[in-house]
């Protein structure tokens, strides 16, 4: 591990790079916090500073605190990964897409594998509700109650991968219809209290409120203060915590499940949840049991990231090697695409990891690239919005200036721009990797069908996996053609005009 003041300079790097309100960064090992750097202020308004004492919602990360309080069940039998949810549940359930699909279990849901799709109720798709609704202090309804007792899958389940906050919510109450505890109680006895994060809650207490840092979010080129909101979907994203304690936290996930303060998990639970559950390809990382799986310098790695209306946070952690990173923003211009980024960056330093070398990119255009052309469809409901948002329709491989390109059929401009495609196994010639600017890389795998022809597109990052189609078929081809048509209808028009004058 470099020295301390590197790695102070590395952080401090993060905060030249980007405008934040506060942000607070953290290297940890299996004995705790080593280094903490504080940045900005926790409210505006009163000027407070960061510390390692701030409380910050880390909304998402909350996932892996729910996956690990359902690991505890199943290490005490209480529950089987592989066995139908809805044998668990009691005033919820998950109704199949088609009465023969098989039934969602409790990995399915740990692995965002279930089928769930991302929207609750139909009003989601003009103002989508990803259970932030309720503002501070008004009545939550239940989990059951939000549902309206039932969540009809989208897709069968174990068949594609939808990242949302419905599978963990689900696993949340079947925690609590099997524990006979709420949530919070279940949190604070078993993980919490066990691990010394006496400042980590699953609720806004008056301690947490009495430290609790303000959300910000851009407005011009000021900030302007996020209006506080309870989650519904509380398994999910509720979780408040500061850098101390979730370096605690870290610490035990580094240390096989225990920290010096106590256990959670035996480390051989720990070890199962860190190893691949599902991947479309073995080729790219994949998921675990609520973690998502990455690669930082030939280092495995496991992680989670946070979003919140005027918070973002990220936390990545090399088991192999005892080491951790923990970030938290309360406000930052665009840090979806830098801070998990930059997490990772430190992490890497941390490990010794030098800068990556430049890998060649492929030469002039070529046979071995040209069959890879094409388009590549994303299969599911359009009501999955991250993923379409991130790529609407699927990706398209194409060339310029004698390049493979891969961009994405999505509503974001940077997206449809396109990133140079490159190689990234030398052994391997249908491996390569994109950098998407701020937002890292990702490696792209293309697979082939018994032939030998390629028949889809994996995307690491995800992971998720495109099936190529017919060109024909191209969606942005017919509204190339739809908008050429429109323009010569429109041009035939002013013509005709024209011409009776």
């Amino acid at each position: 591990m470099p020295d301390d003041a590197a790695l102070e300079a590395r952080i401090d790097e993060i905060v030249s790079r980007h405008e934040t309100v506060g942000l607070a960064v953290g290297v940890v090992g299996v004995d705790g916090l080593r280094i903490f750097r504080g940045h900005g202020v926790a409210d505006r308004g009163a000027a407070a500073a960061i510390t390692e004492d701030t409380v910050f919602r880390i909304a998402s990360i909350t996932k892996t605190f729910t996956a690990i309080a359902v690991m505890h069940l199943v290490e005490q039998g209480q529950v089987e990964l592989d066995a139908p949810a809805n044998d668990y549940l009691r005033e919820l359930r998950l109704v199949p897409a088609r009465p023969n699909h098989r039934p969602a279990s409790v990995r399915h849901l740990l692995t965002h594998t279930a089928g769930l799709g991302e929207i609750a109720h139909l009003s989601g798709l003009i103002r989508p509700d990803f259970g932030e609704s309720v503002p501070a202090g008004a009545p939550l309804p239940t989990v059951a109650e939000f549902y309206g007792g039932e969540i009809r899958l989208k897709s069968e389940p174990g068949t594609s991968f939808t990242y949302g906050n419905h599978s963990p919510t689900v696993l949340g109450q079947l925690v609590e219809d099997v524990t006979g505890q709420a949530l919070v109680s279940v949190f604070r006895e078993r993980i919490f209290e066990p691990l010394g994060m006496t400042d980590s809650d699953l609720e806004r207490s008056e301690d947490v409120r009495a430290r609790l840092a303000v959300g910000h979010e851009p407005k011009g080129h000021g900030w302007r203060v996020v209006e506080e909101r309870d989650m519904v979907t509380a398994g999910a994203a509720s979780v408040y915590s500061t850098p101390a304690d979730m370096a605690r936290y870290v610490s035990a996930l580094l240390g096989g499940g225990a920290n010096e303060h106590g256990r959670i998990l035996q480390s051989e639970t720990l070890a199962r949840m860190y190893a691949p559950q599902y991947r479309p390809d073995p080729r790219i990382p994949g998921m675990g049991l609520g973690f998502f799986r990455a690669e930082v310098g030939g280092h495995e790695v496991v992680e989670h990231q946070g979003v919140h209306p005027g918070f973002h946070s990220h936390m990545a952690l090399a088991p192999a090697e005892g080491l951790g990173v923990i970030v938290f923003s309360n406000g930052a211009r665009d840090p979806m695409f830098w801070l998990s980024t930059e997490a990772d960056g430190v992490l890497g330093a941390a490990l010794g990891v030098s800068a990556e070398d430049e890998r060649d990119e492929l030469p002039p255009w070529s046979e071995a690239a040209a069959e890879l052309t094409g388009w590549y469809r994303l299969d599911g409901p359009w009501s999955d919005l991250r993923k379409r948002v991130f790529m609407g329709v699927g990706a398209e491989v194409f060339e310029r200036d004698g390049q493979s390109m891969l961009r994405f059929l999505s509503p974001v401009p940077d997206l449809y721009r396109g990133f140079a495609l490159q190689p990234d196994d030398p052994t391997d010639p249908d491996v390569f990797r994109i950098d998407l600017d701020e937002a890292g890389t990702s490696r792209v795998v293309f697979r082939r069908a018994a032939d030998g022809a390629v028949a889809s597109l994996v995307l690491g990052m995800m992971p998720l996996e495109l099936q190529r189609r017919p060109r024909r078929t191209n969606p942005r081809l017919w509204l190339r053609g739809l908008l050429a048509g429109l323009a010569a209808t429109g041009a035939g028009l002013v013509l005709g005009r024209l011409l009776r004058r």
